[in-house]
C-alpha cells in the first residue's frame, strides 16, 4: 500500500517525503522495523527522510563515519553502520537488564526509536556545505554553529517526534552532563560511549581523514 505523500519543511525548505525517501531510508537503517508501534515507526522514517533531503547529502552513509564532524572517522563502515551498531548494543543491554531484574522496565520502541535518532541532527553539523561555511569565518555563528544534538532536537519536534526520542538526541552526548538523563537514554549513552571507546581500543579508526579538506 502506498503512503501518502507528506510535505514538511525544514530550515525554510519545503520537502516532499515520498515512498522513494521511505525505502531508502528503510534500506539504509532496516532496525527501524523493530520499532512496534506504526505510528512512530513512520515518524522515524520520515524524520530521517526530511534530514537527508534538508541536507547536501543524498543518504545516511554519505555523512562523514565518526563522531564530531572534526575527529577521526572509522577505518570502515559508515555513518548508518555506527547508528545501527549503537542501536542493536542498546537493545542488547537493555534485555540482559530485563532478564537479570525482574522488575525492570524500560520503553522498547522509545529506545529503538531514540537509539536510531540520535545522531539524526548530524546532517547539519556534517553537511560540508555548513563546515565550509563555518570555517572561513568560526566567528560569524559559531564553528560549528550547533553540534548535532542540539539541531536533532530541532528535526524531532519538528518531525513530531515523541519527547522521549527528542531528549535522546539533545542528551545522549555531553550536553546530557546538565540534566537528568531518561532510562532509555542512559543506556543509549553508554551504549554510545562503548562503540567509540571500543574502536579507539581496537584501533579502528582510521589513519587519515579525507573529509576535513585542508584541516
Amino acid at each position: 500500500m502506498t503512503a501518502a505523500v507528506r510535505v514538511v519543511e525544514l530550515r525554510g525548505k519545503r520537502i516532499e517525503i515520498t515512498d522513494a525517501m521511505r525505502t531508502a531510508i528503510l534500506d539504509e537503517m532496516p532496525e527501524i522495523g523493530w520499532i512496534a508501534d506504526a505510528s512512530l515507526r513512520a515518524g522515524v522514517t520520515d524524520a530521517w527522510a526530511a534530514a537527508v533531503a534538508s541536507s547536501s547529502f543524498t543518504r545516511i552513509g554519505d555523512m562523514k563515519p565518526s563522531g564530531n564532524y572534526d575527529s577521526t572517522p572509522l577505518r570502515h563502515g559508515t555513518q548508518a553502520d555506527h547508528i545501527r551498531s549503537v542501536t542493536r548494543m542498546a537493545v542488547k543491554i537493555a534485555e540482559e537488564m530485563a532478564g537479570l531484574f525482574p522488575e525492570f522496565r524500560y520503553d522498547r520502541d522509545i529506545l529503538i526509536a531514540g537509539s536510531l535518532c540520535h545522531d539524526i541532527g548530524k546532517v547539519w553539523e556534517f553537511d560540508p556545505e555548513n563546515v565550509a561555511r563555518w570555517k572561513a569565518n568560526p566567528r560569524a555563528v559559531g564553528m560549528p554553529s550547533l553540534r548535532h544534538p542540539g539541531y536533532g532536537i530541532h528535526i524531532c519536534l519538528t518531525m513530531g517526534l515523541p519527547e522521549a526520542v527528542a531528549h535522546m538526541a539533545a542528551a545522549h552526548s555531553g550536553e546530557g552532563e546538565l540534566l537528568v538523563r531518561s532510562l532509555e537514554n542512559t543506556i543509549l549513552h553508554w551504549a554510545d560511549y562503548t562503540f567509540w571507546r571500543v574502536v579507539e581500543a581496537g584501533g579502528q579508526f582510521a589513519d587519515s581523514d579525507p573529509w576535513l579538506k585542508g584541516g
